[in-house]
């Protein structure tokens, strides 16, 4: 099991950005992709971005396509998510998860070891 805490959520106006972090100590973070996915309350959980091991490999939800950027840095042992022109609909709880598969995935059920989330907020 691999220990994942986020960071970086908050109140945000719509528009405005936000930058999550997901970090990791375990060394063996580099053999890892890892996804980004959101809960909104009463919503199922959905996927929103993934990157592979080296970073050169990504996918997105269509929805944020543009506008939210994945990104990893293996020398600290994290993974970003850099999120522009925030809308309403893209407040939720975030979390990041380590993909068990070998390229980016949208399936949920490919993905092990969640972080425990953190709350994004966007004011209207």
């Amino acid at each position: 099991q691999v220990q994942l805490v986020e960071s970086g959520g908050g109140l945000v106006q719509a528009g405005g950005s936000l930058r999550l972090s997901c970090a990791t100590s375990k060394r063996t973070f580099v053999t890892y992709g890892m996804g980004w996915f959101r809960q909104a309350p009463g919503k199922e959980r959905e996927f929103v971005a993934a990157i592979n091991w080296s970073g050169d490999s990504t996918d997105y939800a269509d929805s944020v396509k543009g506008r939210f950027t994945i990104s990893r840095d293996n020398a600290k042992n994290t993974v970003y998510l850099q999120m522009n022109s925030l809308k309403p609909d893209d407040a939720g709880v975030y979390y990041c998860a380590v993909n068990r598969k070998l390229r980016p995935s949208p399936q949920i059920t490919d993905y092990g070891s969640w972080g425990q989330g953190t709350q994004v907020t966007v004011s209207s």
